[in-house]
């Protein structure tokens, strides 16, 4: 008979002739050491968006929003308005007289001309081409339209703290007809709210943040 060792470990045969010995069992009665952990590797972010936890002074204030906006509309302002003066220094002139034995009476009737009318809806469809690059595009990719660049901060989610992308910007700039509807107070909102959002921030889930180092 052969003794049985008096040990916990299991059995281990002995190896046969000229084979390899078998390896050891593994520490802790069975079980596998946990694997080591990736070097070099990218560390994922904390979860939670810090700047939820901003004060309200960090937030970009009402009053630089709206000369933001006053800039961004401006160029948009002129193109239609260079098409209302196409149009009415283009307007024709048609008169009907009326002539009776008693007196003579002329009715003029002023209207656009064709070739007017088609150079201002050529002004306001790039007025419109305009306002999609700069509030879509431009904002959506690098967080500031042209206005919010000259004041210096930035449309950004603030749950990832990044740009919103095209085609969200675009839907940010529409849903500020909820600001609108309600006698536009939605617009006044920054002025008491935490985080100086108007509505459609809240709808959108984005803050304006002054753009750091400018």
């Amino acid at each position: 008979m052969t003794d049985q060792p008096s040990s916990g470990e299991p059995y281990q045969p002995p190896p046969g002739p000229g084979g390899p010995a078998a390896p050891p069992p593994p520490p802790g009665g069975g079980s596998y050491p946990p694997p080591p952990p990736p070097s070099g590797g990218y560390a994922p972010p904390p979860p939670g968006p810090a700047i939820r936890a901003l004060p309200t002074e960090s937030y970009t204030p009402w009053v630089t929003r709206v000369l933001a906006f006053l800039i961004d509309n401006l160029p948009a302002a002129v193109l239609v308005g260079i098409g209302v003066l196409i149009q009415a220094l283009t307007t024709q002139q048609s008169c009907v007289s009326d002539i009776n034995q008693y007196s003579v009476n002329q009715y003029c009737v002023s209207q656009p001309s064709g070739i007017g009318m088609l150079l201002y809806w050529l002004t306001v469809l790039l007025a419109l081409a305009y306002l999609v690059w700069n509030y879509g595009y431009r904002q959506g990719t690098t967080g500031s339209s042209i206005g919010k660049s000259v004041m210096k901060f930035k449309v950004v989610s603030e749950v990832t703290g990044q740009p919103i992308g095209f085609g969200m910007s675009v839907v940010r700039q529409l849903a500020h007809f909820v600001d609108s509807i309600i006698c536009y107070i939605g617009y006044l909102f920054p002025l008491w709210d935490a985080k100086r959002q108007t509505l459609a921030d809240k709808i959108m889930t984005t803050v304006c943040l002054p753009i750091e180092g400018a």
